[in-house]
């Protein structure tokens, strides 16, 4: 299971804590391209630190790949070698 399945697993079984709290602000600023107060990290405890860091990793390899994928959007397949044969 990734960080990201996790971090919601967590927010969904603990609603109303701190930390669930960390994690939404947390996902929702890297979705929405927004500033968040790092300092808010250090005040969850270790597990959750980890957690948020996870999600962090996820999203930039997500991030990553999808980068790709819209580089192939645009590449011109069509006149590939093999389709000019």
């Amino acid at each position: 299971m990734n960080s990201i399945k996790k971090a919601a697993k967590y927010v969904v079984t603990n609603p109303d804590t701190p930390e669930a709290k960390c994690l939404l602000e947390l996902a929702v600023a890297l979705e929405t391209n927004t500033p968040y107060p790092l300092h808010a990290l250090y005040e969850v405890d270790r597990e959750v630190f980890k957690l948020a860091m996870g999600v962090i990793e996820d999203w930039r390899l997500d991030r990553h790949y999808l980068s790709k994928l819209r580089l192939l959007d645009h590449a011109d397949v069509v006149t590939s070698p093999a389709s000019k044969s």
